[in-house]
Formats: C-alpha cells, sequence, structure tokens
C-alpha cells in the first residue's frame, strides 16, 4: 500500500466522521417533547450516548472503501477480518447503547471476533491464543476509559498514532490501513467529544476504537521481522489502559465490592479529587500515554535499547499505588445505636431542684421529712420549692418586725 493510498484513507476518515458527527449533534440538541416533566428527550440522551457510531461509520467506510479499491494488495484477508472483528463488537456495544445489558455477556462475542482475526491473519495456534486473550483483554481495557470527557479519544488517538509508526516501520505496510484511518476518525470525533462534551463514545465506540487497537497491535506484532523487538515494544502501547484496570481491580477488591460494577474509582475519577479539571486529566492522560508509545516506537525503530521498554510500566506501577492513595469510595453512613438515642431522647425527670436550705432564712429539713439528698420534702413527699428571693436579709426583717 503506498503513502498516498493512506493519506486518502486518512481524509477520507475524517471528512465522514466530522459529517456524520455533525449531524448526530444537530439531531441531538434539536428541542424534543420531554418524557419526564422538567427533563431532556430521551432521544437526545440516546443520541449523545451512540455518538461513537459516527466513528465506527467513518473508519469503517474509509477503511473498507480502501480495502475494495485493493490498497491492502497481499494483507487483504487479515485487514478484512481486523474490519469484520470491529464491526462485530461495535455493532454490539451499539446494542448495549440502545439497551443495556451484562458485561459479562460481551465476553462469547469479543472472543468470537477476535478468533476471527485470527483464523484469517494465519497465526500459528500458540501465537493465536496469545492474540485472543491479548485482544480480548486490551478491548476491555480501552473500553474502561470511557468515563470522562475526551480521555479515551485522546489515549486511543496517540496509541493509533504509535501503531501507525510501528506499521509503517514493519514488514507489512498494508496493516496501516486501520490504524491511519482510526487516527483520523478519533481526530474528528474529538471535536464534539472534549470537554463538554456533546457526543460520547458509548460502548460501540469504545468497544471499536479498543478492539481495533489491541487487534492491530497483535497483526503487526505477527507480521514485524525476526530482529526488531515486537514482542516487547509493542504491548507497552496499551500501558495507561492496562494501568487502570489494574487501579479498578486493586481498589474494588480491598473495598470487598463488586469487579463488575462501575463506581467513580478509575484515574480520571482520582484525579478530579485532588482539583484536576476534566480538560486536565484528559491531557495527563495523553501525555501520559505518549510516553510509552513513543518508548515502544523507538525501541521498535531500533533507535532505542530495549531496556528502556522497562521504564514506562514501572513508573505505571508508581502511579498505580500513589492514586490508590486517592480515596475514591466515601465512607459508609453509621446509624445511631439504640442506647444512644434513648439517651439523648429520655425525660429528664430528675433535674436538679434547689435545696430548700439554700434559699436565704430557710432552715434545715424537718426530722423525717428530708430524702436521701437533704432535701425538703411536704407531709405527701414532694419536694418543696424555695420561696423566690427578697433581696433582704434575715437580720433586716427581724429588725423591720421590732
Amino acid at each position: 500500500m503506498n503513502v498516498l493510498g493512506i493519506i486518502a484513507s486518512g481524509v477520507a476518515a475524517l471528512f465522514v466522521t466530522v459529517a456524520l458527527a455533525k449531524g448526530a449533534r444537530r439531531a441531538a440538541l434539536r428541542p424534543h417533547a420531554p418524557d419526564e416533566p422538567g427533563g431532556r428527550a430521551s432521544r437526545a440522551a440516546v443520541l449523545r450516548r451512540t455518538g461513537g457510531a459516527t466513528v465506527v461509520l467513518g473508519v469503517g467506510t474509509a477503511a473498507g472503501g480502501a480495502l475494495w479499491l485493493g490498497a491492502a494488495d497481499g494483507s487483504a484477508g487479515s485487514v478484512a477480518g481486523l474490519l469484520a472483528g470491529a464491526g462485530i463488537v461495535a455493532a454490539l456495544g451499539l446494542v448495549h447503547d440502545l439497551k443495556p445489558f451484562r458485561a459479562a455477556l460481551r465476553l462469547p462475542v469479543q472472543t468470537a471476533a477476535a478468533v476471527l482475526v485470527v483464523c484469517l491473519a494465519g497465526l500459528s495456534p500458540a501465537a493465536g491464543v496469545l492474540a485472543v486473550l491479548w485482544i480480548v483483554l486490551v478491548t476491555n481495557a480501552f473500553a474502561l476509559l470511557d468515563h470522562a470527557d475526551g480521555l479515551l479519544t485522546t489515549v486511543g488517538l496517540v496509541t493509533a498514532a504509535g501503531l501507525l509508526a510501528c506499521a509503517a516501520l514493519g514488514g507489512d505496510p498494508a496493516l496501516t490501513l486501520l490504524p491511519a484511518t482510526l487516527v483520523a476518525g478519533l481526530t474528528g470525533f474529538l471535536l464534539h467529544n472534549w470537554h463538554p462534551a456533546r457526543l460520547r463514545l458509548g460502548a460501540s465506540g469504545a468497544q471499536f476504537t479498543g478492539f481495533a487497537l489491541a487487534a492491530s497491535g497483535a497483526l503487526i506484532q505477527a507480521a514485524a521481522p525476526s530482529g526488531r523487538a515486537a514482542w516487547a515494544a509493542l504491548p507497552v502501547l496499551a500501558t495507561v489502559a492496562l494501568a487502570d484496570t489494574a487501579l479498578v481491580l486493586i481498589s474494588r477488591r480491598r473495598a470487598a465490592r463488586s469487579l463488575l460494577r462501575d463506581t467513580d474509582d478509575h484515574i480520571a475519577h482520582r484525579l478530579r479529587r485532588v482539583r484536576v479539571t476534566v480538560p486536565g486529566a484528559a491531557v495527563l492522560l495523553g501525555l501520559w500515554a505518549a510516553v510509552p508509545v513513543t518508548t515502544a516506537t523507538l525501541v521498535y525503530a531500533e533507535l532505542l535499547h530495549p531496556a528502556f521498554l522497562l521504564l514506562p510500566p514501572a513508573g505505571s506501577v508508581a502511579a498505580v499505588f500513589a492514586l490508590l492513595r486517592i480515596p475514591a469510595y466515601s465512607p459508609p453512613r453509621t446509624a445511631p445505636s439504640r442506647t444512644a438515642s434513648r439517651r439523648t431522647t429520655a425525660p429528664t425527670t430528675g433535674a436538679a431542684i434547689p435545696s430548700a436550705a439554700s434559699a436565704p432564712g430557710a432552715t434545715g429539713p424537718a426530722p423525717g421529712k428530708g430524702g436521701p439528698s437533704g432535701t425538703a420534702r411536704t407531709a405527701a413527699g414532694h419536694p418543696t420549692v424555695p420561696p423566690p428571693p427578697t433581696g433582704r436579709s434575715a437580720a433586716g426583717v427581724a429588725a423591720e418586725r421590732s
């Protein structure tokens, strides 16, 4: 595949994605009759959530057109299998966007799509099994990054650019078709997905992006020359997605929470708790992804020693442990105990009553009439109430009487 064909496919993917995203945005912002009083229309919410379908259609149309024109040469089977598998996963995600279902039901379909890619690529059984496991893992890892505006789009764009460079340096230039169109499609979609996002990738666009990146990396690694360190370089490109997945699993395991229930415990959520803005989180993760992508590309091009590949994973492990120190879950509310509530609500029947002996001119209790505390009591046994103070002493009263 020549350079002009790659450029033409990328330009086509960019224009198609931008046109479709602009139309979907106008349809989502068009006023509709709300289903609930004071709420937005459900149709607008569905259009925003399914905005990733524009990326799928833009990338798929451009790559499929180039494949139909014979741009893939001898690797038409591999590229066609890659597109077919990504399309199957995207269709599954679209169904989930329209009517959500359990995440465990996605795994069989993702595995079948990965097997289709491996079979059409002609990999050996051992390499095929590893490739299937890798594709399913990385697809779900990238899909989990779609929890903030522009986050997955930015990280996917940086990762696709690294795959494009590795494919251009590898032994099969036809494998640059999907990374090139994916770079263009994500760039066009980022215009509408940046904070505040008017459109979201949703399950359809997120799984399509993750599957395309994972399958492209597996095929580029399989077609790489034997002298290159592709077995160690290409997996480093998914460092950020795998770090986010590891952070989520560790934190939920520590808190004894369900591993499949999505909560606000991802990287961007923790960065928000330390006063990082939503665009700032997307920029930080894009820069984080650029470090392993650049390192892996330079190692793949034999410009750096493979030992440098240990630096990005080591830094990511340190970052995960640092992010674990940021609280992600609110403490559980403790109900007040019954004994404490009884103590606070019990009537104050034993209130202290001033002693009659403390009043001016009062005498002590009569013999046999005083209580155990020395309080004067009446014949009925009730405590006496001291007379109000008059402001005159006993001596002054006696002087007046005489």
